[in-house]
């Protein structure tokens, strides 16, 4: 008697299972089985979000350090946008963006080269300036004081090609004081000069201030004075073939802010 119930408790719970699996299997509509064997529910309707828009920044040789602070700065507040910067010689620059380089704005460190540009560029803001200083090697051991110590045949200077916007101020500077300097060699941008004085290449070469700074003790400083100095100033501008216009044009407005002048006048740069 009690086999007989218990085959019969036996073929009920069979019973009852075989019941339960199709029903198990019958779920919402809106579920599915993921990669794990799991239900998941059907995608969300909120849209995925957007992928971060990258900016292409052209900038001169002397920006290098400011600009790395900047830009991670500009990222920070900006959480959609990536900006990455490629540095050069103001007229390296130049020529690429009438090869027409894939970028969307363009800093230099004069405003003849940007001006020499108005057919690639849009309206171009002044951001920062700059004076040339300068950079004798490690310890000064020439004793170099002024300008005219750059006149004396023993010594080697190093200078920036007169193409290049610093070599043009070197110029201006150097003939304004009616100063004959026969340079050892002509670099292609400030901090090839620079890195000439610091490896003991040259004694001494002419530079911007913001680049002497960042030596610390590999070179000593030298200051020209106003009347004997010129000023360099760093225009910005967007670029008409940028496939990014608004994101580059707020990067370039950003650089006239309050936040971006800080940086840029804690590194050296002077209020444009």
């Amino acid at each position: 008697m009690y086999a007989f119930r218990n085959r019969r408790r036996a073929a009920a719970a069979a019973l009852t299972a075989a019941l339960l699996v199709p029903l198990s299997a019958c779920g919402s509509g809106d579920e599915k089985k993921t990669d794990a064997g799991t239900s998941a529910s059907a995608p969300a309707s909120a849209s995925a979000p957007a992928a971060a828009s990258e900016l292409v920044v052209l900038a001169a040789s002397s920006l290098t350090d400011v600009f790395k602070t900047a830009g991670a700065e500009y990222e920070k507040s900006h959480p959609g946008t990536k900006v990455k910067f490629s540095f050069a010689g103001s007229q390296e620059l130049a020529a690429q963006v009438k090869q027409g380089a894939p970028a969307d704005a363009l800093v230099t460190a004069d405003t003849k080269t940007m001006d020499g540009l108005k057919a690639e560029t849009n309206d171009a803001s002044v951001i920062a300036k700059n004076r040339l200083v300068i950079a004798a090697g490690k310890g000064n051991p020439f004793k170099i004081d002024e300008l005219k110590d750059l006149a004396d045949t023993k010594l080697k200077v190093v200078l920036a090609a007169p193409e290049v916007p610093v070599g043009r101020y070197s110029k201006q500077i150097l003939d304004a004081q009616k100063i004959e300097v026969k340079p050892v060699s002509q670099e292609p941008n400030v901090r090839a000069v620079l890195s000439k004085v610091e490896l003991g290449e040259a004694d001494a070469g002419l530079v911007y201030k913001t680049d002497s700074a960042k030596s610390g003790d590999k070179v000593v400083t030298v200051d020209i004075p106003d009347d004997q100095n010129a000023v360099a100033s760093y225009p910005a501008a967007t670029l008409k073939a940028s496939k990014n216009a608004d994101a580059a044009a707020k990067f370039v407005a950003w650089l006239s802010t309050p936040e971006a002048q800080k940086i840029l006048q804690d590194a050296g740069f002077q209020k444009a």
